[in-house]
This record gives structure tokens, C-alpha cells and sequence, in this order.
């Protein structure tokens, strides 16, 4: 017998609203609002666009926004609050978007359906798998982070890892004259048997329905045949189209011509071309750092569906881990799960010496040394965990999101690694701990740590009042290219008081 009643729809409502609003408030709070001083335990914004006065409860999750209006403060639900950023970015950039609107609406119906798959489902009991499955609120400033591309639920819910989906892949053969292969790929040749003349190609179920149309001439030729599913279950990760298999020990990401957070998620032909290039640098970089990196060792495709069809092959867990050591995905240590570690440490601040000890020497020393720019964000870092709970490595993924100072300049490759690392992965991690232990100052302990590495940008780094964080809510609004990284200063906590 269920002893805890379901949630019913207006409570699924009221936390949908709850969830769906706090990434939209932190963009609009940090790209355009101006903070009103002396505004105590509700801090209050102007927005310069409209002129309106907004008010919330918190900082770093802010909660139950207010508009100032004639007969006092009025609460707004998320739906209002999608009118007023949309009022006030046109204001402010003098552009429309009709867009954007539609996917910050889209995302709140996506984590409304999300909370209710999740309060009938069963989380995984790997608790490295249950933290890759913990982000309902997601990337926390992103005005859209749920969004799926505007569909019905019932076609993504089914691979959505935030309702602990795993589903098997479609296996298909490709004919052997139109296979596109690059790199080690016998992985896949091991997932299943395919008959003469063709090669084995994993396929994630949701790209094959969105891209049926385009593919019914190649299964009508005979240039792709259907050979069923993996015989066992793989688990969509964080990043959505990135999924693993357990019982291989191996990652495998997909195209997924849906737009996520920034970018339509397929993978682009001129980033598979380059992969095998930035895959190498950052492996030779992080050798010897005490991180490991996760190759993303080859890829495999069709040549007549470069794009729709493409696989990427990346290294599983187990040989990356020191003996013991359990894998938790950044990004669940800062949102919070079942589980955490951060949440049950007794010793914060060795804890958090530890962390920084595994996730900040690796990266600058990439970059120092080698010239390679890891995109060490919170969804591109996992950090491994002893048995008592203490970090000890930290994993490095995503070989796509690599840049070269080859290919882009000193000064650009480093803002990039600033915001990654910094704002985006120690801010969010150093937010959490401090919230569930009281009386923790984090920022002391990240001042040392940047201060025992020797590159020319550490001392204006520790002194600047400003760190650069990227500008979601404004990228999208413009319609920039989603690969496109603009930045706004906001206040640096490295500097101090």
C-alpha cells in the first residue's frame, strides 16, 4: 500500500511554477535588473525597461517574485512572469521575440509533467546514476533550461532522465559502403551482430521519431535496416542525448535535433571533424594532473544522414576511478539529491579543501601548460568520492565543448575557463555547502587554492571586483548562434569584503 498520497495537480502546479521560475529570475536579475539598496530580507530590483519595481525572497534560489503596483505588491505566477521579462527585454534591447516566450512556457509544462513521472517512478539505486537523474531545476540561469523543443510530453518523457527513464537503443545495420567511421568505434560492434554487408549503428529511439521522414528512403533501399534493441537498458544522463550503458561500462552520445538550454542538440558535422583533434589535446593535458579525462574516443555514422545519425563513443567510469571512489555528477552536488555528499560531510571545510584540490590544479594546468580551455562546467564535471565521502578525483568530459589557444586567443580562452570553472562550477558548489552548513565562508579556501598556481592571470583574477558570467537570457533573446559566449561582470567574491 502507498502510504504517501500522490501529489495532486494544484500542488504539482505551485512546484512547477516554483522550479520554472528561479532560473528565469536569476537571468533576468543578473543581465538587466538593477538592485535597489537597502532592501533587507526581500531584496528588490528595478527593471530599466519598464521601470517596474520586482521584488523576491532569497538570492541564490530566488522565490515568490512581486511587481510593485498602485494597490501594493502583487504576487506573479510564472506565466506573469514570462509577460513581464518578455515586456521588458523588448524595452531594453528594442528587439522582439516571439520565440523565446514560448519556450520559457514550454519549460514550465516540461518540469510540471517531469514532477509527476517522478513522483511515480523509481530512482536509480547507483548513486552516481541518481545524481546524473537530480536536476528538476537544472542549469540555474537559463531562462528555458526544460524546454523540449515544444512537443507533446509523452514523445521525450519516455528518455527524459529527470523522470529516471532507461529505455534500450535501437540497433540498426548500416550498409557497409555508406558508413562514416572515425576513431575507435569497436565498441559498437559489440552491442549486437549485424548481418553481412552491413555495420552495427546504435540509434537513440526519440532522434529515429524525429527524423523518421527524413530517413524512410534509406530503410526503403536498404541502407539502414532495423535489427532490434540492446538487450539490456541504458541511462540517459544530465545531458540528455548522453546516456549509459552499466552493464558495458561505456557513454555513447546522439544527435537530438531539439533545441536544450542554448543549441539545437545534434552533433554538427564540423565538430565531429575536429574531435579526434581536441579529444587528444585534453587527454595528454590532464595527464599526470591526478584528473582523468573521459575520451570521447571515436564516432560513427551514416554518410547520406552525417549529422541525424552520428554516435559518439566515450570512456565509461571504472577505469578512471580510484578503488572505492564513487562518481557524482557536479551539478547534483549544487541542485541536491538523495544522497549527496556535499549535504552529509561532518568536515565542510576539509571537504571543500579536498574538492578544490581535485577539480581546480587540472584545469589550470590544462590551460597553463598545454593550452587547452576544459569547458569545466558543473554539467562536464563529475568528482569522485572515497568511501567516507571526501573527494579525491575529478572526472573531465566533453571533448565538443573543448577550445584551443591554438584557435582562439589567450584572453578569450581565459574568460571562458573563468566562467566554467568559476562562476558557473565553484559558485553554484560553494553556494550549496555553505547553505547546508551555516557559518562556512567557501571563498578563503578558493583564494588559496588559486594562489598556488603560477599563471600570469591569478593576481588581477584574486583582486578584480568582477567575474565574467555568461548572458543566457540575452543570447537567446538576440538570437545569437548558440555557440556563442557574451558575458556581463558580476561582483567577484574572490575580491573579498
Amino acid at each position: 500500500m502507498d502510504l504517501i498520497p500522490p501529489p495532486t495537480d494544484d500542488d504539482t502546479a505551485r512546484r512547477a511554477d516554483a522550479y520554472a521560475s528561479v532560473p528565469l529570475l536569476n537571468c533576468l536579475l543578473r543581465e538587466v535588473a538593477r538592485p535597489l539598496p537597502g532592501t533587507g530580507d526581500r531584496p528588490t530590483y528595478r527593471l530599466p525597461g519598464t521601470g517596474r519595481l520586482l521584488r523576491v525572497s532569497g538570492t541564490r534560489r530566488p522565490a515568490g517574485p512581486e511587481v510593485r503596483t498602485a494597490g501594493g505588491w502583487h504576487r506573479v505566477s510564472h506565466t506573469e512572469l514570462v509577460k513581464l521579462v518578455a515586456e521588458e527585454l523588448r524595452r531594453h534591447t528594442g528587439r522582439s521575440n516571439h520565440e523565446l516566450p514560448a519556450e520559457m512556457l514550454d519549460s514550465r509544462e516540461a518540469v510540471a509533467a517531469l514532477l509527476t513521472a517522478r513522483a511515480r517512478a523509481t530512482p536509480p539505486d547507483d548513486p552516481y546514476l541518481r545524481s546524473e537523474q537530480a536536476l528538476v531545476t537544472g542549469h540555474t540561469h537559463h531562462p528555458a533550461p526544460k524546454a523540449r523543443g515544444g512537443g507533446p510530453a509523452a514523445a521525450w518523457l519516455p528518455y527524459a532522465p529527470e523522470a529516471h527513464a532507461r529505455f534500450p537503443l535501437t540497433l540498426l545495420g548500416l550498409r557497409e559502403d555508406a558508413v562514416a567511421d572515425e576513431g575507435d568505434t569497436a565498441a559498437l560492434d559489440r552491442l549486437g551482430a549485424a548481418p553481412p554487408g552491413y555495420r552495427l549503428l546504435p540509434a537513440h529511439p526519440w532522434q529515429l521519431d524525429l527524423a523518421a521522414r527524413d530517413l524512410a528512403p534509406a530503410f526503403a533501399d536498404g541502407r539502414l535496416i532495423r535489427l532490434g534493441t540492446t538487450p539490456f537498458p541504458v541511462w540517459p544522463t544530465a545531458a540528455i542525448r548522453t546516456v549509459y550503458a552499466p552493464a558495458r561500462d561505456l557513454f555513447l552520445k546522439f544527435s537530438l535535433d531539439v533545441r536544450i538550454t542554448n543549441d539545437i542538440r545534434r552533433l554538427w558535422r564540423h565538430d565531429l571533424l575536429r574531435l579526434r583533434t581536441t579529444d587528444t589535446a585534453a587527454g595528454a593535458a590532464l595527464a599526470g594532473t591526478g584528473a582523468a579525462w573521459q575520451s570521447d574516443r571515436g564516432h560513427r555514422t551514416a554518410d547520406f544522414a552525417y549529422e541525424q545519425l552520428a554516435v559518439v563513443v566515450r570512456d565509461g567510469l571504472r577505469d578512471h576511478l580510484p578503488p572505492g571512489a564513487t562518481p557524482f555528477l557536479a551539478a547534483a552536488l549544487a541542485e541536491g539529491f538523495d544522497g549527496s555528499p556535499l549535504a552529509a560531510t561532518t568536515a565542510p571545510a576539509a571537504w571543500w579543501d579536498a574538492y578544490l584540490a581535485a577539480v581546480v590544479p587540472p584545469a589550470l594546468t590544462a590551460f597553463a601548460e598545454h593550452g587547452v580551455v576544459l569547458e569545466a562546467h558543473l554539467q562536464n564535471t563529475l568528482v569522485a568520492m572515497d568511501p567516507g565521502g571526501m573527494p579525491v578525483r575529478a572526472l573531465y568530459r566533453d571533448a565538443e565543448g573543448v577550445k584551443l589557444l591554438s584557435a582562439v586567443t589567450r584572453e578569450a580562452g581565459w574568460e571562458r575557463l573563468v566562467y566554467c570553472l568559476i562562476v558557473n562550477h565553484l559558485t553554484e558548489i560553494a553556494a550549496a555547502l555553505a547553505a547546508h552548513h551555516p557559518g562556512l565562508d567557501p571563498w578563503p579556501a578558493v583564494r588559496r587554492e588559486l594562489s598556488r598556481h603560477d599563471l600570469p592571470e591569478i593576481p588581477a583574477l584574486l583582486t578584480a571586483p568582477t567575474l565574467p558570467a555568461k548572458t543566457n537570457l540575452l543570447l537567446r533573446w538576440t538570437g545569437a548562434d548558440g555557440a556563442d559566449a557574451r558575458y556581463r561582470p558580476v561582483a567577484s567574491p574572490l575580491a573579498g569584503p
